[in-house]
């Protein structure tokens, strides 16, 4: 068998061998889905967490706007014949890291529960992988004993 033989058979070989690694990873996919819409994973807080993360990034924003509010105020503040200067620029600095504050509690609040949805899915899908390899391993074991017998 010449060169260019072997390589066309390797290459259709391989080919042949992605073709069947996708399907069974699609097949899998599929069966994932399947299994979680069975297990109705609805959860109850679900969107009381969209609404709280819907907050934090609101928060964020106001605190934004807070922050630049309160710069443009201070820098009001600097006039020469205006007495209450010193005294306004220190409430501005005060709403400035209120502003600030807020962003980060905003932050937080958004991380939060964005991360809890992402990582209740993340939950589920680790628990049926497991579940699935458990079976696997229970099934070679039988199969392991049944051949022995």
């Amino acid at each position: 068998m010449s060169k260019t033989q072997e390589h066309t058979e390797s290459a259709s070989q391989s080919g042949s061998a992605s073709a069947s690694t996708s399907a069974a990873s699609s097949d899998r996919v599929e069966r994932f889905r399947s299994d979680v819409a069975e297990m109705g994973l609805r959860d109850p807080k679900a969107r009381r967490e969209r609404v709280w993360m819907y907050v934090g990034a609101a928060l964020m924003i106001a605190g934004v706007v807070i922050a630049v509010v309160a710069y443009v105020q201070s820098h009001g503040a600097t006039a020469a014949y205006n007495t209450e200067g010193p005294a306004t620029q220190r409430d501005a600095i005060t709403i400035g890291l209120i502003g600030i504050t807020v962003s980060v509690v905003g932050a937080a609040m958004f991380l939060r529960y964005s991360l809890a949805q992402f990582f209740r899915f993340w939950l589920a899908r680790l628990i049926y992988e497991q579940q699935a390899a458990t079976s696997q391993l229970i099934e070679s074991g039988r199969l392991g004993e049944s051949r022995t017998s």
